[in-house]
């Protein structure tokens, strides 16, 4: 069966911006969105800031991923902090919060905060992220915390664009198969591998092995 094209429209920064900075989690999201962008010639760099993904080897198997795809476009890339006691200092006493929940509003705003902050001292005028492409994740909670976060500085726009649609998702999942990217099988913090470790050991399944499984076409 031939797979479907898809028909990509030309996408413009909201506001008449001029520059974007894309907060990425991983390249699994990222691709995608990436590749939208470049087909959309709009001029953005990568900006990698994702404290919450424990542990360390799971944080540089997404991180270096990201980077490769980045180079491979001519992407620019900025590899923040890995300030993961502040994120833990953040998270306390939400450790058994349910994912969607506060402490995922909590860690969206650390993260975006920290993404305008850059894009504010650095000539970016819109900041977007690929996190909204997961199917696993509340769109509307990463868009309220983008916008908040860009609320704080004078002519910023948070893109509230939904990289889902149109076969978005599809083509995410065909560029992490064609890239053989890492499949993440987790959200990325302590508490959601604990959790979800949890869950597969009721179900009777192993836990989760990191950085054995890739995408594979």
């Amino acid at each position: 069966m031939e797979k479907k094209e898809i028909v990509r429209e030309k996408l413009t920064l909201p506001s008449e911006g001029k520059k974007l900075l894309l907060h990425s989690c991983c390249a699994p999201c990222a691709g995608e969105v990436m590749e939208a962008l470049i087909h959309s010639e709009i001029e953005f760099t990568i900006y990698f800031y994702n404290p919450n993904i424990h542990p360390r080897k799971e944080y540089d198997l997404r991180k270096e991923e990201n980077i490769r795809f980045a180079e491979k476009h001519n992407i620019p890339f900025i590899d923040a902090d890995y300030d993961v006691d502040h994120w833990f200092e953040l998270a306390k006493g939400m450790e058994n919060e349910p994912e969607k929940g506060i402490r995922c509003t909590m860690c969206f705003d650390m993260r975006f905060e920290k993404t305008a902050e850059y894009a504010a001292a650095n000539g970016f005028d819109v900041i977007s992220s690929s996190l909204g492409i997961s199917r696993w994740k509340n769109m509307d909670q990463i868009n309220d915390c983008g916008v908040r976060a860009a609320s704080r500085h004078e002519n910023m726009d948070y893109w509230t664009f939904n990289w889902r649609k149109k076969g978005g998702a599809l083509r995410m999942l065909e560029i992490s198969k064609k890239e053989r990217f890492y499949m993440q099988e987790y959200c990325g913090c302590a508490y959601s591998l604990r959790d979800t470790n949890r869950w597969r050991v009721n179900n009777g399944r192993k836990k989760i092995e990191l950085g054995k499984n890739y995408y594979e076409e």
